[in-house]
């Protein structure tokens, strides 16, 4: 599909850009509450994957696939944060389960560096998980949310 159709992967890319600006604003939230606030980096994670997906629903609505209207926006959004939803399901345990192995790691082969290396294990576990989970979401968007897509 995306291979053979030059459509398809202009859509990727395009999901893939609205990724990245749904990554900075989930790192930047992420940070921001377990740096700042001193919340639990998992409920961190939480709240920033969140605040992501407000913005790339509508980024992905409105310029990623322009073409998909024959659904209403809620029905679309709802759509939208139920395989988000799954993402998260996805995203939580794999973070939780990454976040601790990575400090260890971090810790154990890495010693000195300037910058914590919590703050470090913390961003390379969202960033794995990220990417996983975004691969998820760009197929079962294209073939749920904008399946109206030619």
């Amino acid at each position: 599909m995306i291979l053979t159709n030059h459509r398809e992967r202009s859509r990727f890319f395009k999901f893939a850009m609205v990724g990245l600006i749904g990554a900075i604003i989930d790192f930047g939230v992420f940070n921001l509450l377990a740096g700042a606030f001193r919340m639990p980096a998992v409920w961190a994670s939480v709240c920033s994957f969140v605040a992501a997906v407000f913005s790339n629903f509508l980024w992905n609505r409105y310029w990623t696939y322009p073409d998909s209207r024959t659904k209403s926006v809620p029905h679309q959004m709802a759509q939208f944060v139920v395989v988000s939803l799954i993402g998260l399901s996805i995203r939580t345990p794999l973070f939780a389960y990454l976040e601790p192995h990575l400090i260890g790691f971090i810790e154990r082969t890495m010693p000195g560096l300037p910058f914590s290396s919590t703050v470090l294990g913390h961003n390379i576990g969202l960033s794995i998980a990220i990417v996983v989970v975004m691969m998820w979401n760009f197929f079962a968007n294209r073939l749920w949310t904008y399946s109206d897509v030619e």
